[in-house]
């Protein structure tokens, strides 16, 4: 899978970044894709400050259910993002401290084999679900641009279309409604914005550094509550 990454356009490429039209048959035309909208609307009007933190979140869920799985199940590349998702934490609430080790870890992806650009021949880790929205994480951090936030989102609605893809693989299993899952991640991510919002005013500003108390405080009153999980998710 492609995994291209240009630092001097600000953008990243993991192949399937834009994959909110091409989920599970049957998803339709429904609310889950009105609820996209309204995300993506959100993280525009934010600061960037907000959609670090937003995309800090959901990378998080993404990891968390990632380590979950059996060893022999987990992408190695995506486990080794651990500690550059947790300097992502640290940065986004306040820690500019957290600046170096985060641009450090992106620029050990561009050096790495995974940051290529030779398509079906290339290795394939980074175009997991919870890789990429680390790595888009860590852009969202650095650069603050609406693009990296909306492509981590996109992500994990990417994750539970798998999740569904794995529920109809069990025959056993009864499958959910589409639309209802792909809506119940994205009205989590909106859920998500709200609470965000509320540390607007700490959060707009926070790329220049926060007291420590106050990161202290957006670690307890923020981190934990952005990392549980959501309810469509293997494991």
């Amino acid at each position: 899978m492609a995994a291209v990454l240009s630092l001097a356009g600000a953008m990243i490429a993991v192949a399937g970044e834009g994959r909110a039209d091409v989920l599970t048959p049957g998803a339709g035309m429904g609310v889950w894709r009105e609820l996209s909208a309204r995300v993506e609307e959100r993280l525009e009007a934010v600061s960037a400050g907000e959609r670090g933190v937003f995309a800090a979140g959901v990378a998080e869920r993404l990891m968390s259910r990632h380590e979950a799985l059996p060893v022999e199940e987990q992408a190695p590349f995506t486990v080794s993002l651990r500690p550059l998702l947790h300097s992502v934490w640290e940065g986004v609430l306040g820690d500019s401290t957290a600046f170096s080790a985060v641009k450090r870890g992106v620029a050990e992806y561009m050096l790495s084999e995974f940051c290529h650009n030779d398509g079906q021949d290339g290795p394939d880790d980074a175009d997991e679900p919870a890789g990429a929205a680390v790595l888009y994480a860590a852009h969202a951090y650095l650069f603050g641009c609406r693009d990296f936030a909306v492509w981590t989102s996109r992500r994990a609605v990417e994750a539970v279309d798998q999740y569904l893809e794995y529920q109809a693989e069990q025959e056993e299993n009864e499958v959910p409604d589409p639309d209802e899952a792909l809506g119940s991640e994205l009205q989590r991510q909106l859920q998500d914005l709200d609470r965000i919002a509320r540390y607007s005013k700490d959060l707009r500003y926070s790329s220049t550094g926060l007291p420590v108390d106050t990161s202290v405080r957006l670690r307890v009153e923020l981190r934990a509550p952005l990392s549980g999980r959501n309810e469509y998710e293997i494991g």
